[in-house]
């Protein structure tokens, strides 16, 4: 292997290897994400909280293939299967959970259901509103470098939360500040399309903003 070919390699294990390092951040702060969303919003009867932490569970499914996907960087065709069948079966659950939301919150505005205010969900929902749009960019710059559909994919997952955050974070805080009940629902149905779309394109295999071809890593970086 001629030197030039073994500094590549050497690159390209570093990038993996980042990329392996956020998105280990990412399952593990998406973990303890969830359980304070759910349980929170279980607490304050938030429709926009609860779906925001099932979200959450969503986007530790994408992690996991995402790490799959970096283990199996070697391996070209492996590397195909999981990105296929890591982006069908998480645009599944996306309809799945833009069905659930919608639901709930039509139920809510219907039945007009108040949310009790939630001051963890909106502390919860700005730190998220920080930290997930950093961890985005910073996995995009893995997924461009090794070329890879799955982890654009699995950025973009994480690019969405950081669009929910905002979401809930508004919905929460007009609750807690006007009385306005019923922006906790209209956040949920603000959500349901978004959501969806990204799941009807992840079982398309489509939108994710995949490379065909791997890009090397810059020098010093």
């Amino acid at each position: 292997m001629t030197s030039a070919a073994q500094s590549s390699a050497l690159d390209r294990q570093r990038i993996v290897r980042r990329g392996q390092w956020l998105t280990a951040s990412t399952l593990a702060y998406n973990s303890l994400e969830a359980m304070i969303a759910v349980g929170a919003g279980v607490l304050a009867g938030s429709v926009a909280l609860v779906g925001f932490g099932f979200d959450s569970l969503i986007e530790l499914g994408a992690s996991a293939a995402g790490l799959w996907r970096l283990k199996a960087d070697i391996d070209p065709e492996a590397r195909a299967r999981v990105e296929r069948v890591s982006s069908r079966a998480i645009g599944v659950s996306f309809v799945a959970l833009a069905a659930y939301v919608a639901y709930e919150s039509l139920r809510s505005l219907l039945s007009r259901q108040a949310p009790d205010e939630s001051l963890v969900g909106i502390v919860l929902a700005a730190t998220s509103l920080v930290v997930m749009p950093v961890l985005a960019r910073l996995k995009r710059q893995v997924a461009a470098r090794l070329g890879s559909g799955a982890l654009a994919a699995e950025a973009r997952q994480t690019e969405i939360c950081a669009y929910l955050s905002a979401i809930l974070l508004a919905g929460l805080t007009l609750n807690a500040l006007l009385g306005w009940w019923w922006a906790d629902p209209v956040a949920g149905l603000v959500m349901t399309p978004l959501i969806a779309r990204e799941g009807v394109e992840g079982i398309r295999g489509e939108g994710h903003g995949g490379h065909s071809e791997e890009v090397s890593a810059a020098p010093g970086e």
